[in-house]
């Protein structure tokens, strides 16, 4: 088994939710939450925000740790076992930059019901329920813009 280490970011702006479209070789892949592989020396923090600048061209601002998600998969070679560290992040505008690199094909924010039902994997709609739990929380307390 190899064991993997991502990190991503629940980003929100104006309570709309970042998603981006994944289509490789014109084969849907799904509209997924922004992640990637902790590199050598990085933080899970400093990975989650990277990886959301890389694949979406958005500057995020991690607000606070949301859960992390396990599940694996199989590659020609092995089974994957990967943990993925997510977090609630607020970003300013809704200017968005699918990474075209990883086979990004759109990229925008959208409302909480919508981004639920276009997300592809459950463990993603988990993280956005626990994460616009929290935001919600936070715009409550008046603490979400500071």
């Amino acid at each position: 088994m190899i064991e993997a280490v991502s990190c991503g970011g629940l980003v929100i702006h104006r309570g709309k939710i970042l998603l981006l479209y994944k289509n490789y070789n014109n084969r849907y892949e799904g509209w997924v939450l922004p992640k990637g592989t902790v590199e050598e020396g990085e933080t899970h923090e400093a990975t989650a925000l990277r990886e959301v600048k890389e694949e979406s061209g958005v500057d995020g601002v991690i607000v606070e740790y949301i859960d992390k998600t396990i599940y694996s998969f199989v590659v020609p070679e092995d089974t994957v076992s990967k943990e993925v560290h997510w977090y609630l992040m607020r970003s300013e505008s809704y200017d968005s930059k699918p990474q075209t690199e990883e086979y990004f094909r759109d990229s925008g924010y959208y409302k909480y019901h919508e981004a639920y039902h276009l997300l592809k994997f459950d463990n993603e709609r988990y993280i956005l329920e626990q994460g616009y739990r929290i935001y919600k929380k936070l715009k409550r307390q008046q603490k979400w813009d500071q």
